[in-house]
């Protein structure tokens, strides 16, 4: 694969990555490769925070509404359907800008994880068990066949314990075994971080919700309940739309405390997974750290796109 190398903007939920992929995107000449799972799903805008077209600056975006809510998101899939778009990209000299917290996509993508297709009937098997027992007893069962696994996922995580049991039955080994090694970047990828301190990144994210929520998300849920949203087996479980599913009556309907508890439950939520992001990011030492805090920051503090591009040098393109 020719051309200019990839530049993956990563980092928890919250601190910016979006703008720093767009300033990047127009400063070097770039194309952004979307790495959210959930930005893949027509429709899934509010609850995502997917940037609108007119935010778009004009730049191309990639791997963004390009499954239906009944689809099953795929890490292989993204794998695969995302490495034909970088190399479009880069044999149209230009630089992708990898822009994502997803961390198991990005990981596949950089590192070339390589994860067994999902089996149909194996995964409708332990969806069904789930439905029976709950997600905490499903994960107590993936502690006893593969208690690493089992520490990195929380027992609130429905989606993740499910694949990982599939995955330890498909493969017959943990799955944590089949993580890649943290080695040379493909493609000679320049990994670059956003974070902020917990408790300005915590009040953004509760502003963040109450934003979503103001703006219309418990109307896109009900909408996207049309098209099939409770069909699907990824999409339905997205933060946001799990919570505002969970307080909707059989008429989906949703009075003003289900509503609260919503945007509550989708704070929390968004929250911890944020802890989770930090820590899987944080492991990965090719990756320069860029502080976004805002409190106390000094006028001319240079802004992310300046440090970036010092980090990334000369000879990106």
């Amino acid at each position: 694969m020719n051309g200019p190398a990839p530049v993956a903007v990563v980092g928890p939920t919250g601190t910016g990555k979006s703008e720093l992929a767009l300033d990047l995107a127009e400063r070097l000449g770039g194309e952004v490769v979307n790495c959210d799972a959930m930005q893949q799903y027509r429709g899934m805008d509010i609850g995502t925070a997917k940037l609108p077209l007119d935010q778009r600056r004009g730049i191309p975006h990639h791997r963004l509404d390009v499954l239906d809510v009944t689809d099953t998101a795929s890490v292989a899939d993204f794998r695969d359907e995302a490495e034909r778009e970088i190399a479009g990209i880069r044999d149209r000299g230009n630089v992708p800008i990898l822009c994502g917290g997803s961390m198991m996509y990005v990981q596949a993508l950089v590192d070339g994880w390589s994860i067994p297709d999902t089996d149909p009937e194996v995964r409708a098997r332990y969806e069904r068990r789930l439905e029976e027992i709950g997600v905490a007893a499903l994960h107590a069962e993936l502690a006893r066949v593969d208690p690493e696994a089992a520490r990195a996922i929380l027992p609130t995580d429905p989606r993740r314990t499910v694949r990982a049991l599939e995955v330890v039955e498909l493969t017959g080994r943990p799955f944590s075994a089949s993580r890649p090694t943290i080695g040379e970047p493909r493609f000679g990828t320049r990994l670059i971080g956003l974070r902020c301190a917990l408790p300005e990144l915590d009040d953004r994210l509760a502003a963040r919700t109450a934003t979503m929520f103001a703006d219309g998300l418990v109307e896109e849920v009900q909408g996207l309940v049309d098209v099939g949203l409770l069909d699907g087996v990824t999409a339905r479980r997205a933060i946001g739309y799990a919570q505002v599913l969970d307080e909707m009556d059989d008429a989906l309907r949703i009075d003003d405390e289900g509503r609260a508890r919503a945007e509550e439950r989708t704070f929390i939520g968004t929250r911890r997974y944020v802890r989770r992001q930090r820590s899987w990011f944080g492991r990965d030492h090719r990756i320069h750290w860029i502080d976004t805090d805002t409190r106390d920051r000094a006028d001319d503090a240079p802004r992310p796109l300046e440090v970036a591009l010092r980090i990334l040098g000369e000879g990106t393109r």
